[in-house]
């Protein structure tokens, strides 16, 4: 893992729901890179400016922390996993601008979102949420893969992203990063906190996104982007006493997002009297409270209660088809934790969730969860939550994770559990509706319910004064009851029906780290997946999901540091279309599959005391999809599709930008 230090002396301060349950964290004074183990009695820190870090805990979880968002423009959520190779990200159509992720080869809708650690963008959000959070906001994000713990709900199916914000009660701060690219888009992210006393402090965070300029490179009549526009600003409290921890924060965000055949981009193009228009506009409000009160902190015991909540409208035109929704989301957690003693500790709680949408779902839930640690070597992690849906009625999530360290160079671990999810269609899958596609649902959609199975090892060899890092791991996971996302029975219809057969995902992946000289270190992955779902009663690829992907990422810092120089390469295997329709001469519309393609990206930055400025490329090979909307040359008939992306949808964008970074030491 690298360099880490154990800090003895620390001050328990809750910062997040998990944390406020007991995962105290440890404020050094030279550093806010904060680095959390499974153990409630241990802290461990790493060196400010880490990069992608694996956990010692007892899940596979790794960090992205400071000095890996620096790696890349990281402009929003999304874009930070440039370089990550266990998250895939792409366009979900080629008009709306919409991202989604994968994980073990599945869809990001299986990923529980967490902003702290609390549950957050789920149905409406979902989405357009990976650049509704800035990334000069980010201090960290983790990335957790398979069976998570039974703490934040029942959700998670392959895994959790959490994202950290700047802290007010952080080291002294005010930064600002402005940044424009080659199309003409400009950010511009603003941040501060404030010590009023030796206990409270406050922070404001504020961004601003404008791209008012359209592209066609592929001459197809459509943006290639919509043009955005996006203003967010979240403000901080916190109150940190010696034994009473208090938190709390409100974010407010609005966006329009206009596509489509605009009119700068027509020439002629279209087929019928009008120009077919996408018009988005999303407005989101936030808050949480956290308080948590640390009654015995030789044995880490304590209690707390977190309050959330969020407001989320969105209009959207496409074409001629309205969609709006009007989504509220409330959410509380009571929570108690406790070690026994050095082997044994004990967290419990209750939580409450409740979604408005067309029809609203009430969601009770209780939870235990145990674990055993025999030293270093061994530690058992086993949890169980209970909930009751009001349109579901109750079903129990169990989950197990184990790990196995017999010494300092390999790392054993395992887990399994179970998720559920409730399924939003149209607030989630929206997009979807920039084609001439029927979209048919089905009545009384049932729960997704999966297994997921995970293993995994971490090996550190030395080699002389150097650590050769080499991971590898497998996943599996099938579903009992999955939303059947169907394009392939009908290639004029979207279907959303219940599963009637199998459906899995395999996924192995290696990797191997080693820093080749001073300053330098290379990285190499290799992912391989195998995703098959039932369609019309035949077991299947399933469609526009890449089978491989390799990464290889490099860094070079010389010297004192002042420069800093990183290139990150994509090889993205093919995959299999879905079914396509038949053109008056009989051949089909497009291929049944598509090949593989690269991706590179480079950065150069040059640091100063307080400031830095970097300039880079993305996509530098060019490399994207000809013929990402079918039949755009005549919207509105039947054969229209924006939905057939499995690559970028534009070419090469270039970009400069500077940091400012003031820190009070």
């Amino acid at each position: 893992m690298g360099k880490r230090c154990i800090i003895s002396w620390l001050m328990i301060v809750v910062l997040t729901a998990s944390e406020a349950s007991g995962q105290a964290d440890t404020l050094s004074q030279q550093t806010d890179t904060i680095w959390r183990t499974e153990q409630l009695q241990e802290v461990s820190v790493s060196a400010f400016g880490t990069g992608r870090v694996k956990s010692q805990g007892i899940g596979n979880t790794e960090l992205i922390g400071s000095g890996e968002l620096l790696r890349a423009a990281c402009c929003n959520l999304g874009e930070s996993f440039t370089t990550n190779p266990s998250v895939d990200v792409n366009y979900a159509d080629a008009a709306t601008g919409a991202q989604q992720i994968k994980l073990l080869g599945l869809s990001g809708t299986y990923v529980q979102m967490l902003t702290e650690n609390i549950p957050n963008y789920r149905g409406a959000a979902a989405p357009y949420s990976l650049g509704y959070i800035p990334g000069p906001w980010m201090q960290s994000i983790q990335v957790s893969k398979g069976a998570s713990s039974v703490k934040n709900g029942y959700e998670s199916i392959t895994g959790q992203i959490n994202v950290e914000f700047k802290k007010p009660q952080a080291t002294p701060f005010a930064d600002a990063n402005l940044f424009y690219n080659t199309k003409g888009k400009l950010e511009a992210n603003l941040g501060a906190n404030l010590h009023l006393t030796n206990r409270w402090s406050t922070a404001l965070l504020g961004h601003y996104e404008l791209l008012d300029k359209a592209h066609d490179d592929n001459g197809d009549g459509f943006a290639d982007m919509p043009k955005v526009q996006q203003g967010s600003l979240m403000g901080r409290l916190a109150w940190m006493g010696d034994n009473y921890i208090f938190q709390a924060s409100l974010k407010g965000l609005k966006e329009h997002r206009e596509g489509g055949q605009l009119p700068s981009l027509m020439g002629g193009v279209g087929g019928g009297s009008s120009p077919y228009l996408i018009d988005i506009s999303n407005e989101r409000y936030e808050a949480f409270a956290k308080n948590a009160y640390i009654f015995d902190p030789e044995h880490a015991s304590n209690i707390a209660l977190i309050l959330s909540g969020s407001l989320h409208h969105e209009n959207a035109l496409y074409g001629d088809k309205q969609y709006r929704s009007d989504q509220r989301n409330g959410y509380a957690s009571l929570m108690f934790e406790t070690d026994f003693d050095e082997h044994h500790s004990l967290s419990t709680g209750i939580s409450l969730n409740h979604d408005h949408f067309d029809i609203d779902e009430t969601t009770p839930g209780v939870y235990a969860q145990y674990t055993y640690k025999a030293g270093e070597q061994f530690t058992l992690m086993g949890g169980l939550r209970w909930d009751y849906s009001s349109i579901y009625g109750s079903f129990v999530t169990p989950r197990m994770h184990l790990k196995y360290s017999p010494d300092d160079i390999i790392t054993l671990r395992g887990s399994i559990g179970k998720g559920y999810r409730t399924n939003h269609v149209m607030a989630e899958y929206n997009y979807l509706l920039a084609s001439s596609r029927q979209i048919i649902i089905d009545d009384n959609l049932e729960q997704e319910e999966a297994w997921n199975y995970g293993l995994s090892t971490t090996l550190s060899i030395p080699m002389g004064e150097k650590e050769l890092e080499l991971s590898a791991e497998y996943y599996y996971t099938t579903f009992l009851h999955q939303l059947l996302v169907d394009m392939d029975s009908n290639p004029h219809a979207i279907h959303f029906t219940n599963l009637a057969g199998d459906s899995y995902s395999h996924t192995w992946q290696a990797e191997a780290s080693y820093p080749l000289f001073e300053g330098f270190t290379f990285t190499a992955t290799y992912r391989r997946t195998n995703v098959k779902s039932t369609y019309g009663g035949v077991l299947r690829e399933k469609p526009l999901t890449n089978r491989y992907k390799g990464l290889i990422t490099a860094q070079y810092k010389p010297g004192l540091g002042k420069w800093q120089f990183d290139a990150t390469l994509q090889l993205n295997g093919g995959g299999r279309m879905p079914d396509a329709y038949s053109l008056p001469d009989g051949t089909p519309s497009w291929d049944s599959r598509y090949k593989g393609f690269e991706q590179l990206s480079a950065q150069v930055t040059r640091f100063f005391r307080y400031w830095n400025i970097y300039a880079g490329g993305e996509n530098i090979t060019g490399r994207r999809q000809a013929q990402p909307i079918i039949a755009a040359d005549n919207p509105w008939g039947p054969n229209f599709d924006a939905t057939m992306v499995w690559g970028p949808v534009h070419g090469a964008i270039y970009y400069v930008g500077i940091r400012i970074n003031w820190e009070k030491i």
